[in-house]
């Protein structure tokens, strides 16, 4: 298997240590989207990261396409996302919310950094701000909730876990702060998580 993408990317990120945990053998090419636009383009039309190139030569786009599929090859002992039932919907609503504020924060620090300045949106841009800070809000109190020693969706690491560490720690290195001060209990979880090689070794360090 070939990842396409940089760990900057969250999304990239989540799928670069869900392959490590769930064992699958693979390489990464760290393309960036602006300095490899058509080797990426090559592998997803859109231009966009991750992509996944399986040993048959089938091309997977999009971080939650890969990880479903990823999840139904590791079968029922490594897959990190459970198969059906109320666990299946819990992990699938955190996620979701991970996602959401990766998206967010993502756009923000796009309108404030990317955008040239004579076309900024200061209001757009706090208003994609709180959007992401409400995200990762509601996955701090998942994590407040969780008993000690378990994590956000039960006693088992879960897609749910990767994903929150994945937007927590692009949060922080893009648009600190929205992240400086608040959120301890999803800080906390996610310092743990980051202490599994397979997702701490995937931490963006520029």
């Amino acid at each position: 298997m070939i990842l396409i993408g940089r760990n900057l990317s969250p999304f990239v990120r989540r799928c670069a240590a869900s392959l490590r945990l769930m064992g699958f053998d693979h390489e990464q090419r760290a393309l960036s989207v602006l300095d490899h636009k058509d080797a990426i383009a090559a592998a997803n039309p859109l231009g966009r990261v991750p992509a996944l190139i399986l040993p048959d030569g089938e091309t997977l786009i999009d971080s939650s396409a890969i990880l479903d599929a990823l999840d139904e090859m590791a079968g029922p002992a490594r897959r990190l996302t459970p198969e059906s039932g109320p666990a299946r919907r819990a992990v699938l609503r955190a996620v979701a919310l991970g996602l959401g504020a990766m998206e967010k924060i993502v756009q923000a620090y796009y309108e404030r950094d990317r955008r040239p300045r004579e076309f900024s949106w200061p209001e757009g841009m706090a208003r994609l701000g709180a959007q992401g800070a409400a995200g990762l809000a509601a996955l701090d109190g998942l994590a407040a909730a969780a008993p000690s020693g378990g994590w956000l969706c039960g006693p088992d690491l879960t897609q749910a876990d990767v994903t929150a560490t994945a937007a927590l720690d692009m949060a922080s290195l893009v648009m600190p702060e929205l992240v400086a001060g608040r959120f301890p209990a999803l800080t906390a979880l996610a310092a743990r998580a980051n202490a599994l090689p397979a997702i701490g070794e995937t931490r963006w360090v520029g």
